[in-house]
């Protein structure tokens, strides 16, 4: 009994560790110039990964952050300055590749775009706060209007209506 149990045990741990083996990958080399790396590594916290949801290229691990990584460096190592690195990439990948894009006429929906939406829906917020607040002050007054109180008369007042 005991056995199976343990059987079961290590089956299980094994199936909960199995997912953690897919994503692992073999760890980078260590840097030949620390002072390379650091740049690298400078550079890829202003740059965006073009894959992933909002994160850098130093921060993401996917093909192509990678990829980012490995041009800058060669870049670097060709003698480039940064703003010549930023400009090319740019140029390749346009401004989304910028983790903080300039403001200019391309990218002013990217600026403006959260405060426009975050002011469109305070003001739905406080339209339908309003309406409710009339729809239930109307409620407290009487519930219903003169005309209606007159279409519900006649129709009361109508042969072989109900009394």
């Amino acid at each position: 009994m005991r056995s199976a149990l343990a059987a079961l045990l290590a089956c299980a741990a094994l199936s909960a560790a199995a997912p953690l083996h897919a994503q692992m990958r073999e760890a980078p080399p260590i840097a030949e110039d620390p002072a390379l790396e650091a740049r690298v590594m400078h550079l890829s916290t202003e740059l965006r990964c073009l894959v992933c949801q909002n994160q850098t290229l130093a921060d993401s691990n996917a093909e192509l952050a990678i990829d980012l990584r490995n041009q800058v460096r060669e870049q670097i190592k060709a003698g480039r300055s940064d703003e010549q690195i930023i400009d090319y990439l740019t140029a390749r990948y346009g401004d989304f590749v910028l983790y903080r894009p300039p403001v200019k006429t391309t990218t002013v929906l990217l600026w403006a775009g959260p405060f426009v939406l975050l002011l469109a829906g305070l003001a739905g917020l406080v339209l339908t706060l309003r309406r409710r607040a009339r729809a239930q002050a109307a409620e407290r007054a009487g519930g219903v209007d003169a005309a209606a109180r007159e279409r519900a008369k006649a129709l009361l007042d109508e042969p072989g209506g109900r009394a």
